[in-house]
């Protein structure tokens, strides 16, 4: 198997009990968000360790706040360093956004697309890769206004990544729902991410409210532009390690397998595509 055409998934404390007698064939890497694991002991700890000993993960996280006005929390930084290194854990990514300010907002705020706002978080990523001692990967997220912004999503995006010279967490899922939310063409937008700080990929379901207004919520079956977007971004970046994200109304173990492997199936028909040209 190609070390690119590889499917993951997010695990939750419920499907431990499972997972810990048997990882189906289906799953090749985990992926968690490390504030929720760090402070696991007991039971949970211990089946936490059984797995992360045995199969690949990926940390996704949600408190760093790469892009808050406030000093970062060097501590937090150095317990997720810490988590990393137990659990053998090397790619860790986070929102390109910010959740604190005077105080933890407990959700994903946008950052103002402005030439400062870039400078501001490229320093901060500097600083977490500097007491990390790994790459920090950046995550285009989802957003419902743009804020004193001064230049595109696209230009705020592909800016921050060249002035930190870091990694990119690709959202498929994002980049559609944005697209119907703001206007744009998605696969416009997909073939101008830039190919070369592409790490893995997100892609999971959303809610629609409205025909202009979609919420991402990974509480859904994934739609079918989400999958074309998905095979368009397999043939014009490449395969690679794709993670389905269903954070609630948590199907049936099955039910994620199909959609795995429908992941699988585009990963290998985008590689012999390949092959064949």
């Amino acid at each position: 198997m190609s070390e690119c055409a590889l499917a993951g998934l997010g695990l939750r404390r419920e499907m431990l009990n499972e997972f810990c007698l048997a990882v189906p064939q289906e799953i090749d890497f985990f992926e968690v968000a490390p504030e929720n694991w760090m402070p696991l002991g007991g039971k949970l700890g211990r089946q936490f360790r059984q797995l992360t000993e045995k199969h690949r993960f990926f940390c996704h996280g949600l408190s760093l706040s790469i892009g808050g006005p406030n000093e970062l929390d060097v501590d937090f930084v150095k317990q997720v360093k810490s988590f990393l290194d137990w659990h053998g854990i090397e790619i860790y990514s986070e929102h390109l956004s910010y959740c604190s300010g005077k105080g933890h907002m407990y959700d994903l705020m946008p950052i103002p697309f402005t030439s400062d706002a870039v400078t501001h978080v490229a320093k901060r990523v500097r600083q977490v890769q500097d007491i990390l001692e790994r790459p920090l990967i950046l995550e285009n997220v989802s957003f419902y206004a743009a804020p004193g912004a001064e230049m595109s999503e696209l230009q705020f995006v592909t800016s921050v990544l060249d002035e930190a010279d870091c990694g990119l967490l690709l959202d498929v899922n994002n980049i559609y729902v944005n697209s119907v939310n703001h206007g744009y063409d998605p696969r416009a937008f997909l073939a101008a991410m830039p190919t070369e700080r592409i790490r893995y990929l997100h892609i999971a379901g959303h809610h629609v409210e409205a025909e202009d207004l979609i919420v991402d919520t990974h509480g859904a079956a994934i739609v079918d532009p989400v999958w074309q977007l998905l095979d368009d971004c397999y043939r014009i970046h490449g395969v690679h390690p794709t993670l389905l994200e269903r954070d609630f109304n948590i199907p049936a173990t099955e039910v994620l397998l199909a959609e795995l492997q429908q992941i699988h199936s585009a990963q290998q028909k985008a590689l012999q595509l390949k092959d064949a040209s």
